[in-house]
């Protein structure tokens, strides 16, 4: 009897030095996830993350539509380097505020209605845009647009991960990433000269629509998502925070299915709410268990931005127009798109089983060899071989020839494609997603909503300032600035991030209440 009375001690200790403990792994037993319906599950996430495809829509906006403004007859719409610069970045300012207004509406209205009250600023932006008749009307449409962004950012990974369960939430992560990728995408494939524009702009030709026929099809996403979203549960972790358990237990029987074993899933996530039921007060701030995951949080929405991905995508055809790639600037553009959902499809399907961790150095490393190609053969392939004929500055590019004089030309387009597959494949999905799983409950609202402030005050900063520094000091310098920054997510990630692969809200939430360093080996 003697052995089997100290068996469990013998496990116990075995296990003491993983990132969780076996015991608690165990609660959502695979039996179980395997008894689960999913079909319902993925309605409701395809219907939340309409909001991130009209997110990347709004986005890269600019990226067809600057070209095409800055050649446009009407001296009311044509853009200049300064009117340029502030339509490309004032989308993350809205952005900012969004996040900072959602870190109030999460924890007031819920996930779901943070989402579905997102729809009404984003439809007012499109409307502005296609109907402008001046640049002001144009900045107010991008700031309105990115304020809904700003919103949808900080709410709709948060819902994500509060209606998953941990045997598809990793998948489900990156859903919006790849949403926002297809908005992005389809974006770069109507881009095209507008019908007002001279027809000497004929190099700046895109697919299907003008700049003003864009903004009307961007309110398509954001009517459908409205509309599908009245028919979706809210989150049930949510509700029970509100004291609503019986609409919380039907919430989860919806999304789980009737004939499975969910009250236990139930059980315990009410477990963990019951032990936080209050605000996060400004004393709580001090408790590793509060501030540690939104340190991570907030350190890599910083990191990622600061790696330069805003701006490529914003500038994305002003950048090959002046690195003078083989192909033409929209073309270029959609293939980068092509790429990038191509990439982020592959990390939805191997966060569950690789983990977040090795994707992100898988990541970085990429974008760290792309930027640092990209910087280096700007600064030393000549002018006369890589066709830029003055790659210090950006704007007014309609007015300059892009034919390619040599196949080098190739290179800055295979960097950026690899650096957006790099991005799209771990920096991109995994800090959304890392965001809502390692934030504690009593702080998901208010600390998704400081890390969309964060992240989009960032991109903001570097896209106004962008243009200014390749003006000044040449298009290599911000990429190898890039480079730097990569380099540091490498040791970021390395020296902060959990695995959470696999486990459950709550134990993740445990994992950081015990403040064991040894659970981070």
């Amino acid at each position: 009897m003697e052995p089997s009375a100290r068996e469990p001690l013998v496990r116990k200790t075995s296990f003491s030095y993983r990132t969780f403990p076996e015991s608690t792994g165990k609660r959502l037993d695979k039996e179980y996830l395997r008894s689960l319906h999913n079909k319902r599950l993925y309605l409701a996430v395809f219907a939340a993350v309409l909001g991130n495809f009209n997110f990347g829509f709004a986005l890269v906006y600019p990226s067809p539509v600057i070209p095409a403004l800055e050649a446009h007859p009407s001296p009311a719409l044509r853009l200049d380097q300064h009117t340029a610069s502030w339509f490309g970045s004032v989308f993350t300012l809205g952005a900012a505020a969004g996040g900072l207004s959602a870190m109030l509406l999460n924890d007031r209205l819920g996930r779901k209605l943070s989402i579905m009250f997102s729809a009404l600023p984003s439809a007012v932006g499109y409307a502005l845009m296609a109907g402008a008749q001046g640049i002001g009307m144009l900045l107010l449409g991008r700031v309105l647009t990115g304020y809904a962004g700003g919103v949808t950012s900080a709410s709709i990974p948060v819902y994500i991960s509060e209606i998953s369960h941990p045997g598809v939430r990793g998948m489900l992560g990156a859903c919006p990433q790849i949403m926002a990728v297809l908005g992005s995408l389809i974006l770069y494939a109507l881009g095209k000269q507008g019908q007002d524009s001279p027809p000497n702009c004929a190099a700046l030709a895109g697919l299907v629509l003008d700049w003003r026929w864009l903004a009307v099809a961007g309110e398509v996403p954001v009517l459908a998502m409205i509309v599908l979203l009245c028919f979706m549960p809210n989150s049930p972790r949510f509700l029970l925070s509100q004291g609503k358990d019986d609409e919380a237990l039907g919430s989860l029987c919806w999304l789980r299915g009737r004939d499975t074993d969910y009250t236990r899933e139930y059980e315990q996530i009410k477990e963990s709410v019951r032990k936080q039921s209050r605000r996060v007060s400004c004393a709580e701030i001090k408790d590793p268990f509060i501030y540690k995951p939104i340190l991570i949080a907030v350190g890599m929405r910083f990191l990622q931005q600061l790696s330069g991905v805003t701006c490529v995508l914003v500038y994305l055809q002003s950048i090959f127009k002046k690195t003078s790639v083989i192909l033409k600037p929209e073309y270029d553009a959609a293939l980068v798109g092509l790429v990038r959902l191509f990439s982020v499809v592959i990390a939805a399907v191997s966060m569950d089983k690789a983990g977040r961790k090795i994707l992100l150095f898988v990541s970085a490393g990429i974008m760290l060899v792309s930027n640092l190609t990209m910087g280096l053969y700007i600064h030393f392939v000549p002018a006369s071989q890589n066709g830029t004929i003055a790659n210090k500055t950006l704007v007014s590019s309609a007015n300059l020839p892009a034919e390619p004089t040599n196949y080098i030309t190739l290179i800055p387009l295979l960097a950026t494609m690899f650096f957006i597959m790099g991005y799209a494949m771990g920096w991109g999905p995994i800090t959304w997603l890392l965001m809502s799983e390692i934030l504690p409950l009593k702080a998901r609202g208010v600390a998704s909503g400081l890390c969309v402030v964060v992240s989009w005050l960032t991109a903001f900063t570097l896209t106004q300032f962008f243009l200014r520094v390749v003006e000044a000091f040449g298009l290599e310098v911000p990429f190898l600035f890039f480079a730097v920054i990569c380099a540091g997510n490498i040791l970021f990630t390395g020296c902060c991030v959990p695995e959470t692969k696999g486990r459950s809200l709550e134990q993740i939430e445990a994992f950081f209440r015990t403040g064991r360093r040894s659970f981070m080996r």
